[in-house]
């Protein structure tokens, strides 16, 4: 069984429409009006393996904030639906990746417990059309709705586009394997017997 979801989110400042499946190939089409969001969406789903299809449409004569912070909303209902109870999980996934000069560190916890911990900076404050105050935004709403413990932290990095695609292949690589079915698991990983 395939596990995924399809998830709507319509409010006066954004449209949002998304289908994730977790047991994917990476096949990945995304348009948000963000194009550099674009890119990065398209990086995570990539590396982690996940089939992702999301339209949204946002208030970007405003700025990105919106649309942005929207998308991690309804990303992060999606993979909730997706994990239900979380029975068989890994639970737990971790990443150091490379990208040219930078460096970062990516560790979660599929606990049902929200926690984000963003250790980095970006040494500008837009790439492209997206502001980057935004990244960290995007990534506190999904681990919000998610129920995802979540530490980021740059160790390295010049060049805050390096930064920031590091960071999302890092999060679609540890999502990949905090999400993979562990036939050893019964029930779910955790002492108490729920994530929650």
């Amino acid at each position: 069984m395939r596990r995924g979801a399809e998830v709507r989110r319509e409010t006066g400042e954004t449209k949002v429409a998304l289908s994730l499946c977790l047991d994917g190939a990476g096949n990945v089409s995304v348009s948000t009006g963000v194009g550099f969001f674009d890119h990065m969406l398209t990086l995570a789903a990539r590396h982690g393996f996940f089939d992702l299809d999301l339209r949204a449409e946002g208030d970007l004569r405003v700025d990105c904030h919106h649309t942005v912070e929207d998308v991690g909303i309804v990303l992060g209902r999606a993979l909730a639906e997706s994990l239900g109870k979380k029975e068989g999980i890994a639970r737990y996934g971790h990443e150091i990746l490379p990208m040219e000069e930078a460096l970062v560190l990516c560790a979660l916890d599929v606990s049902g417990r929200p926690c984000l911990v963003f250790d980095g900076s970006f040494p500008a404050p837009r790439i492209g059309d997206m502001d980057t105050e935004t990244i960290e935004e995007f990534f506190r709403a999904l681990c919000l709705h998610a129920g995802l413990n979540l530490h980021l932290r740059v160790l390295a990095g010049k060049n805050g586009h390096h930064i920031a695609e590091a960071l999302f292949k890092a999060f679609g690589r540890a999502l990949s394997a905090a999400t993979r079915v562990d036939p050893r698991v019964v029930g779910v990983l955790s002492t108490k017997g729920v994530l929650d």
